[in-house]
């Protein structure tokens, strides 16, 4: 029978990408996830991960059962850390650091449930643009989207935010629809600086991957600068569901290269590395990781 470990590392392997970042993600041996996994599959009867040299692609039912099972294993831990901190009061102000575009769609509503299960809280709310330092801004704790720099601080990865290929539909009349990555060599697209690797970008479907360099005469800094920009025809840009939601529902962009999968866009909640961090900061680090969805409101 499959334990908890084993689920917890199914979830590892499908958001780590494959079976080696799984392990060191886990810091635990590649043979004993793959062991694993193995366990899980077979307890199951289901096959969850087509395994690769390269990747370990999720199947469609693996897809939705890491969909459930991670919010199942959130509410376990949830569960625990309350009980380890039964008796102690959680009270106080809470610090929280967020981005400008992400923190009102989804952070206050996040929120805004933690303060009502927790009605001895206060919540002060920090949001910049920039990747605020915890300990000037004297940050409980915050949440980061995108791949993390080397750092000393603590981290627990929350989801995986998808990312779409779009632009407007006026460019499209213009220019044409890619229907294959490599077309974009000959489109204008949207870079946006100073993102790592911003004008390489990475597609998969199946085993297939393609890599496109590219280029246009439009680049800015600021994701929604960007987005804006592609709904004024100014070519085709990269962005996250979430940011361009609104755009796609008035028929302003339209996505493309729908077959083809982009890397998705990693949510953390991060925090100070040291001591041990206090009852209201560890609630919130479970009841976030408990209460995430797949996809932010949008």
């Amino acid at each position: 029978m499959a334990s908890l470990d084993d689920y917890r590392v199914f979830v590892a392997i499908v958001e780590q990408g494959n079976l080696t970042a799984a392990a060191r993600h886990l810091h635990r041996s590649l043979q004993a996830v793959s062991r694993s996994l193995q366990a899980l599959e077979q307890g199951l009867g289901v096959e969850l991960i087509q395994r690769t040299t390269r990747r370990a692609q999720p199947t469609a039912a693996g897809l939705a059962f890491h969909a459930r099972i991670k919010s199942a294993l959130a509410d376990i831990d949830l569960a625990r850390s309350e009980l380890a901190e039964h008796g102690a009061r959680i009270d106080g102000t809470l610090r929280i650091g967020g981005s400008t575009q992400f923190s009102a769609p989804y952070l206050v509503p996040l929120v805004a449930a933690f303060m009502e299960r927790y009605p001895d809280v206060a919540v002060e709310l920090v949001v910049a643009d920039h990747h605020a330092d915890l300990q000037r801004e004297k940050l409980d704790a915050a949440v980061r989207l995108g791949e993390l720099a080397p750092s000393r601080l603590h981290a627990r990865q929350l989801g995986m935010l998808r990312v779409l290929t779009v632009g407007a539909p006026g460019y499209f009349a213009r220019h044409g629809r890619p229907r294959v990555p490599a077309d974009l060599r000959r489109h204008a697209c949207i870079v946006r600086r100073p993102a790592q690797d911003a004008q390489r970008w990475h597609y998969r479907r199946g085993n297939r991957r393609q890599t496109v360099d590219v280029r246009g005469r439009f680049s800015a800094d600021n994701a929604a600068t960007c987005n804006a920009a592609a709904a004024a025809g100014l070519g085709i840009a990269t962005a996250a569901s979430w940011q361009v939601r609104a755009l796609l529902d008035q028929g302003r962009l339209e996505t493309v290269l729908d077959d083809w999968q982009l890397p998705g866009l990693p949510v953390h909640v991060v925090w100070p590395a040291g001591r041990r961090p206090p009852a209201r900061t560890r609630a919130f680090i479970d009841f976030a990781a408990a209460r995430w969805p797949v996809e932010p409101p949008g």
